[in-house]
């Protein structure tokens, strides 16, 4: 292959380059922003999985060095119960990281490498084996790989039927605040308040960090949430989570200026069709699982790369697609499966709200085993160095 195009320059579209370059092909990756991602978007978690598959394409060092470690997890229900939650220690932390570290550097690395990133190329359409962009320039591909998200052109040139996101009923908003919750810097709790659900923890820097999955009316894309004033915002949060503790101590030390809305929240159903003839879906185009799995980024890097290692083993394309979707959808979508169920308690109605402080703790002692659940997600380890089989 002379020519690899990835359409998405956010996190899958670089760690597949990088992963390409590793196996020995080139790629371009073509962005459709006129810029890069700097200083854009909230934080996001990364599994032992997912750093894993990061040591792979060289830039794990780099992501831990800007991520902050959490080896304990809490829930709180309410104000009043307090849940401690099981653990995979063997495994590895979970780290906390700001998705513009995680994406400077995974650009920072591919440029180094060599992957020419072209900004301002929203694609439009296909001419045969050349990709057609909005400012009206051309590429052609050998292959074209879409990493361009939930709403992914490339998915709709693969299957003009394909399903599109669902909204999940919830935008997310982020902020730090000056307030210092009384938890260890490497415990994160997750709080079931009385009217949302919010996540916090205590940055090893001071002050704290914050996320909420706000219950909303109507999705909002990022720019429509932008246009809505950030005081404004600030009322509804109060609104919403003044009741709580400390998450009314949290939204009050918060300056308007440090919050930040990071858009509607979205999952992916079941894709039918990762791939056509030259192109294939990598990351959220494909699989978007709910944010409640704390594997979506995680899951994005592994498929980059497996998809590199198909690629290099099998010369067929389309038998290393089928072979690269083998390899990937299973895992994701039993992943997917396990999270949606956690959205629903997100969005709680009157009944389950009073439900769900006498639900949690026997769930905690019968249902939630990690080593059944998330143990499978975070133990996975990719062999780089294996030969990969095509299907038959």
């Amino acid at each position: 292959m002379k020519h690899v195009a990835i359409i998405g320059g956010g996190i899958a579209g670089p760690v597949t380059a990088l992963a390409l370059r590793k196996a020995g092909m080139d790629a371009t990756v073509y962005e459709a922003y006129p810029t890069g991602a700097d200083g854009a978007g909230g934080s996001l978690g990364l599994a032992p999985n997912g750093m894993a598959a990061l040591e792979i394409v060289g830039v794990a060092d780099e992501v831990r060095a800007a991520a902050q470690p959490i080896t304990r997890s809490v829930l709180t229900l309410a104000n009043r119960t307090r849940l401690e939650l099981p653990g995979l220690l063997e495994a590895g932390p979970l780290h906390m990281v700001r998705r513009a570290d995680l994406y400077r550097a995974l650009r920072d690395e591919a440029v180094k490498q060599g992957v020419t990133i072209e900004y301002g190329r929203r694609l439009t359409g296909l001419e045969g084996d050349t990709a057609v962009f909005g400012d009206g320039s051309r590429a052609r591909f050998d292959v074209l790989v879409g990493a361009d998200g939930v709403h992914s052109t490339v998915r709709r040139l693969i299957d003009p039927d394909a399903p599109g996101p669902k909204w999940t009923g919830m935008l997310g908003l982020e902020g730090v605040s000056s307030y210092e919750v009384p938890e260890d810097p490497e415990t994160t709790v997750f709080a079931f308040g009385r009217r949302g659900y919010y996540l916090y923890w205590r940055n090893a820097a001071g002050g704290s960090t914050w996320g909420v999955n706000l219950p909303y009316h109507r999705p909002l894309s990022l720019a429509q949430a932008r246009e809505v004033p950030r005081e404004e915002w600030m009322r509804i949060l109060r609104e919403t989570y003044g009741e709580d503790v400390p998450g009314a101590d949290l939204l009050r030390h918060t300056p308007v200026t440090a919050m930040q809305v990071t858009g509607a929240l979205y999952i992916m159903p079941s894709v039918p069709h990762w791939h056509r003839d030259r192109m294939v879906l990598v990351g959220d185009a494909a699989h978007a699982p709910s944010n409640s799995s704390g594997q979506g980024a995680s899951l994005s890097i592994e498929s980059g790369v497996q998809l590199a290692r198909c690629l290099r083993d099998i010369d067929d394309v389309p038998r290393a697609f089928a072979t690269y979707e083998r390899l990937r959808r299973s895992r994701v979508e039993k992943v997917a499966a396990r999270a949606s169920k956690a959205n629903h308690a997100k969005t709680p109605g009157p009944v389950m709200q009073k439900l769900i402080p006498l639900l949690m703790p026997l769930m905690l002692k019968t249902i939630m085993k990690p080593d059944k659940t998330v143990g499978p997600e975070q133990r996975y380890r990719i062999d780089w160095d294996a030969p990969v089989g095509a299907l038959p």
